[in-house]
């Protein structure tokens, strides 16, 4: 890990956003400099933005890193009901620990972001989610819906919720949107297997982002790994220089011309690039298919029978032996 702190310090240009997550800080007992790096980057003028759980964060160490110059805290939810939070994050109490980090973030005078990984059960907390923002102190309220890859993949039977739950969480997030401009921001991200038209996931295959794992694998996004026809290199075996402009993996689906038909004929190719490339593997079974969630896709409606064929799961969810829960260092299997 201290090689990851090496490279942070030594090759990110002035003003790059930088953002550490909960695992690098809190859960690995070898990094134990955290004030350090925020101070490091904080000087080279590099945004610094903590996303975290919220658990695990010993006392003092919000304060000490907003002092080094830590410039913003990302907290997620998994519902604003504590049976609901606990549920989902298999982490009993997990909670009121994450109330407890908002509140001092919140005090540190650190900006705070609220994110909520909505699905079926806590899509009816949306409002209640709004309220919780707001109490916090929250300048901004991310609605993001779960997307089925990774570990949520594997739960997709359990996790998809109803078409009709969806409709109301859009309308009751832009009723929230026009009533609170300039009290909270709030983004809302639907989920892919409702939509018409695919996101340009991370707004396109390594066109302005990149992403490294705790082992110093340079990824285009979170779950390119899943894609097992790329292989990936670390940072170290080459500069992150020559991994963004020459490594295959980063160019196998840069820019347009990889594309196939309909992508390649689309008066929307460079607005969404072709969709996620991880759902095009997960669903189409070829990492350069048009993604499912497109219309035009030739496989489009078999999002919709996704989502019927999860509907025979809801009455048995409420068990916490329906969930396949997440364990560091093993690879998620599709469910």
């Amino acid at each position: 890990m201290a090689f990851t702190i090496a490279w942070i310090l030594v090759v990110s240009p002035p003003r790059e956003r930088l953002r550490q997550r909960s695992r690098s800080p809190f859960c690995r007992r070898t990094l134990l400099v955290d004030e350090q790096l925020i101070a490091g980057l904080s000087a080279r003028g590099v945004y610094t933005n903590l996303i975290t759980a919220g658990i695990g964060i010993a006392e003092g160490r919000i304060e000490a890193f907003a002092e080094a110059g830590l410039d913003h805290v990302q907290l997620s939810f998994q519902g604003v009901r504590p049976a609901t939070t606990d549920l989902i994050g298999n982490h009993r109490g997990s909670h009121e620990k994450k109330l407890e980090t908002a509140r001092r973030a919140s005090a540190a005078g650190l900006p705070l972001t609220i994110n909520a990984p909505i699905h079926r059960h806590n899509i009816e907390e949306v409002p209640e989610f709004i309220d919780m923002a707001l109490s916090l102190g929250a300048e901004r309220l991310e609605i993001a819906n779960v997307q089925y890859a990774g570990w949520a993949l594997a739960n997709r039977n359990v996790l998809m919720p109803e078409r009709a739950a969806v409709d109301r969480q859009a309308e009751i997030v832009t009723a929230a949107q026009e009533r609170l401009a300039g009290v909270i921001n709030i983004d809302f991200v639907p989920p892919d297997y409702f939509a018409i038209y695919p996101k340009p996931c991370m707004g396109g295959w390594a066109r302005d982002a990149f992403m490294v794992a705790p082992d110093g694998t340079v990824l285009p996004c979170h779950a390119a790994q899943t894609i097992p026809s790329l292989s990936f290199e670390r940072f170290g075996e080459r500069t992150l220089a020559e991994i963004w402009t020459d490594s295959p993996a980063f160019n196998a689906f840069r820019g347009a011309e990889w594309m196939q038909e309909p992508c390649r004929g689309c008066e929307r190719r460079e607005i969404d690039w072709g969709g996620c490339r991880c759902q095009a593997m997960a669903i189409a079974g070829d990492a350069a298919a048009t993604d499912p969630a497109c219309i035009k896709s030739p496989i489009h409606a078999r999002m919709a029978m996704l989502i019927d064929e999860t509907r025979p799961a809801a009455a048995d969810t409420a068990a916490d032996e329906a969930f396949i829960y997440r364990r560091i260092g093993v690879v998620a299997e599709p469910a």
